[in-house]
């Protein structure tokens, strides 16, 4: 896809500045202050990163053992990593299913499907039993093609699911249909999934936070962990003090790079958002009025979605990928990557080509071999993680929460029993192949599909490079 957006048209991406999501939610409500840890703390349980996984942790935690003292340290804000600047998708597995049966057979690829589609349906509930405005909308997740290349892609997933008798789950759409429900002049086709519904992510940060508070639960933001011991107990220290505890949940998406028994099984990979100025009668001229979640078919897909006032939100995959395990400004500040997002939203919706955008954003995503999380426990016994949400932790951190408070209650239940539990994806090449091999099959991706947009014919040997992951065994990059 051609670069052609003018970087002057949208503010830089970064510089300090977060995302559009969370200044919306701390300018409707700030919350109490959570003050950087001072002194030494004794808890049970110490929850590093505060953001959908950790928090989700301690909600169920709470819920299940009153009186569980229980200590989140956060290096920010609670919300102020992914969780308050993702696309605010909540999304089911159905697409994942055939690889979910390669991985585990049918009967765990199935419970695994199901149990996600609970955690989307709860978060809402959640939302309303504890008044947590977050713009919870179930409205579908819509996948579609914008090229030929793209036709179908959703195909294998289709029938796997049909197969195992859940077609209603994940439909396929004529060109007709999908056009009904947004007229892109782009669209070719599609498919639907019924677990599918947005929120307006910081909120739904936030809200955990504040009934977190109220549930006694100890918040320490400013705090970022400097050395962890695993014990047991387990001691997290920050520049102003230490929790020790009995366990500890490590749920730091991206950065539980820094952990060598998880650098392995992560690779970092930016995502980028530009947001439009609101035009509701646009999204009326389109027939977008439902609330789904769309992506399309692009290997370095773009994804995007409707906010209550009338503003697109759209980002696009295929940022640039982390040196090593170090996160940082390569990650926020990254011009490029926003200015194939506005460029992809030009192409999508000629029809906003006047409206502004007014705000780009972006930060990284923690891809797995296996393009889904996994949780488990060091073999200490007391340490437990989850990460390798690959772009998709919205949902899945909420039933990573039910895993991670199971874990820690040392329960065999639906959630920890689950096979993304204790089965840790085969680790990524070793330094510096990783990185490089990251790097070159990202670019070989992004070109191939925008060659494909375009009317080009990509080069065989960045299709080579592309499927270079699933000829390693790895579940990503093109089929």
């Amino acid at each position: 896809m051609p670069s052609r957006i003018d970087p002057g048209e949208f503010p830089a991406p970064g510089r300090g500045r977060r995302a559009w999501w969370l200044r919306e939610a701390l300018a409707n409500d700030p919350g109490a202050e959570c003050p950087p840890l001072r002194g030494d703390v004794e808890a049970d349980v110490v929850i590093l990163g505060g953001g959908y996984t950790g928090m989700w942790t301690a909600m169920f935690l709470t819920q299940e053992q009153p009186g569980i003292r229980v200590v989140i340290l956060e290096r920010d804000i609670c919300g102020g990593g992914p969780s308050g600047r993702n696309g605010g998708f909540l999304t089911g597995w159905w697409d994942e299913l055939p690889e979910l049966v390669e991985m585990f057979g049918e009967d765990r690829a199935l419970a695994a499907c199901r149990a996600l589609g609970r955690s989307i349906r709860s978060i809402g509930e959640w939302c309303t039993e504890h008044g947590v405005d977050a713009w919870y909308t179930a409205g579908g997740y819509l996948d579609v093609s914008t090229s030929p290349g793209q036709d179908g892609a959703w195909r294998t997933s289709v029938e796997a699911v049909t197969r195992l008798g859940a077609g209603d789950e994940y439909v396929e759409l004529s060109q007709a249909e999908v056009l009904r429900r947004c007229a892109s002049p782009v669209y070719r086709g599609g498919v639907l999934m019924r677990d599918g519904a947005t929120v307006q992510p910081a909120r739904l940060a936030r809200g955990l936070r504040r009934v977190l508070l109220e549930r006694g639960v100890r918040i320490f933001e400013g705090s970022p962990v400097h050395r962890f011991r695993a014990g047991p107990p387990a001691e997290a220290e920050t520049a102003g003090g230490t929790v020790r505890a009995g366990q500890a949940v490590i749920a730091l998406n991206a950065w539980a790079s820094g952990f060598r028994s998880l650098r392995s099984r992560l690779v970092a990979f930016g995502s980028y958002i530009v947001l439009t100025a609101p035009a509701p009668n646009l999204l009326e001229e389109l027939g977008w009025t439902g609330g789904e979640c769309i992506t399309d078919s692009r290997s370095s897909l773009h994804y995007y979605r409707t906010t209550r006032d009338g503003r697109i939100a759209f980002g696009g995959g295929g940022g640039r990928g982390a040196l090593g395990s170090t996160v940082g400004a390569r990650f926020t500040d990254d011009v490029e990557s926003a200015r194939r997002a506005a460029a992809g939203l030009r192409r999508t919706f000629p029809s906003f080509r006047d409206v502004p955008i007014e705000d780009a954003w972006g930060g990284p995503i923690d891809m797995s071999p296996s393009h889904l999380p996994f949780f488990g426990t060091w073999p200490n016994g007391n340490v437990h993680f989850g990460a390798g949400y690959s772009g998709n932790g919205v949902a899945p951190s909420h039933l990573g929460g039910h895993v991670l408070a199971g874990m820690v209650a040392g329960r065999e239940d639906e959630w920890t029993s689950l096979p993304l539990v204790g089965n840790l994806p085969a680790p990524f090449p070793p330094e510096p192949l990783r990185t490089m091999g990251g790097f070159f099959v990202r670019e070989a991706i992004v070109r191939i599909d925008d060659a494909d947009e375009t009317g080009r014919r990509p080069s065989p040997l960045a299709r080579l490079v592309a499927r270079t992951p699933r000829m390693l065994g790895y579940h990503w990059g093109p089929r």
